[in-house]
């Protein structure tokens, strides 16, 4: 898995070469959705939740899906596997999740940086003009324009939260 670091600068990269409207916010290390909005001074439906599922599309065939949902909100596995036509969804094994991700658990950022994984968001996190995620570590965050995490990210949208 590539070092924290990694995940942070590349996002850093990618905002800056975006021209995109973000400020960084250091805090002390939190993965918690909850407490990190907490410590980040928002309400957790400006979380970004970034959660890696696994979906089961066949017997030995399976799909990777970063789905992000407000952080008052969990993600729906089962309108996971309907929308991409799998049998079943769950949670990816923590070591696969950030192997994928390239960051550790609750240090997951909005944006898929591995071809492997679909980025799909809920459609109720975007109705914030800003939103907030830690940066691939657990004591940066960073608050960004929901404008520009679209233009940038360009994620699939649907509603994947209960």
């Amino acid at each position: 898995m590539p070092e924290d670091r990694d995940v942070f600068e590349r996002l850093k990269d990618l905002l800056d070469s975006g021209a995109a409207s973000y400020r960084t916010i250091r805090h002390e290390p939190e993965g918690r959705t909850e407490a990190a909005s907490r410590l980040r001074r928002h309400p957790s439906a400006q979380a970004a939740k970034s959660i890696v599922v696994r979906v089961a599309t066949g017997k030995r065939s399976r799909r990777y899906v970063l789905a992000v949902v407000p952080g008052d909100r969990r993600v729906d596995l089962s309108a996971l596997a309907v929308r991409y036509g799998g049998r079943e969804a769950s949670f990816a094994a923590r070591e696969v999740a950030e192997r994928l991700a390239g960051s550790v658990s609750g240090s997951i950022t909005p944006f898929a940086f591995s071809a492997e994984l679909d980025l799909l968001v809920d459609e109720g996190l975007l109705v914030h003009d800003e939103i907030y995620f830690n940066a691939g570590r657990l004591d940066v965050s960073v608050a960004l324009s929901v404008a520009d995490y679209v233009q940038l990210a360009r994620p699939a949208v649907a509603a994947i939260a209960v």
